[in-house]
């Protein structure tokens, strides 16, 4: 079986693949939630995110991992739709074909407007497979989302299949 997974590559396993940090604004997340058809009104009503214990409207939890993403004109992403950023843009000339492998995300704090998040994506893994159609390259991020305070958010486990 041909090697799918370069020396370079390999050798970030266990090392921080991207940073970013941004900030969480009310108008934005409402707009998200509206744009997905979410209208639950912790994320809308300030007077109803009280009663249920939050301190004012809180951003959809999902929301999180939009709110420290950077824009990137079209013309710059890459064939496989992504600019790259969050990934580390690692490199697998023998398997250029990506797609997302699965999240798993666990919420442990709410976001309020004006929270300043921060991401620590570090690659966890890179194993190449066997699958039906073929060899195939599987990468695993684990990812912490941190407020300003250094409280931890929120984490998520994410996986790319790379393909030849």
């Amino acid at each position: 079986m041909t090697d799918l997974i370069p020396a370079e590559a390999a050798a970030q396993i266990g090392k921080i693949a991207a940073t970013a940090t941004g900030e969480v604004n009310r108008r934005d997340w409402q707009r998200w939630a509206v744009s997905v058809g979410e209208d639950n009104p912790l994320w809308f009503d300030a007077e109803h995110a009280r009663a249920h214990g939050y301190d004012d409207v809180i951003a959809p939890p999902l929301f999180v991992q939009y709110s420290i993403l950077g824009v990137t004109p079209l013309a710059q992403l890459r064939p496989d739709g992504s600019s790259g950023a969050a990934s580390g843009n690692l490199a697998f000339p023998d398997a250029p074909r990506r797609m997302a492998g699965g999240e798993s995300t666990t919420f442990h704090l709410p976001c309020y407007h004006r929270d300043e998040i921060t991401m620590e994506r570090r690659v966890e893994s890179i194993v190449q497979k066997e699958g039906r159609s073929g060899p195939f390259v599987l990468v695993t991020w684990r990812t912490t989302y941190t407020n300003q305070r250094a409280e931890l958010v929120a984490e998520a486990t994410t996986s790319m299949i790379a393909k030849p």
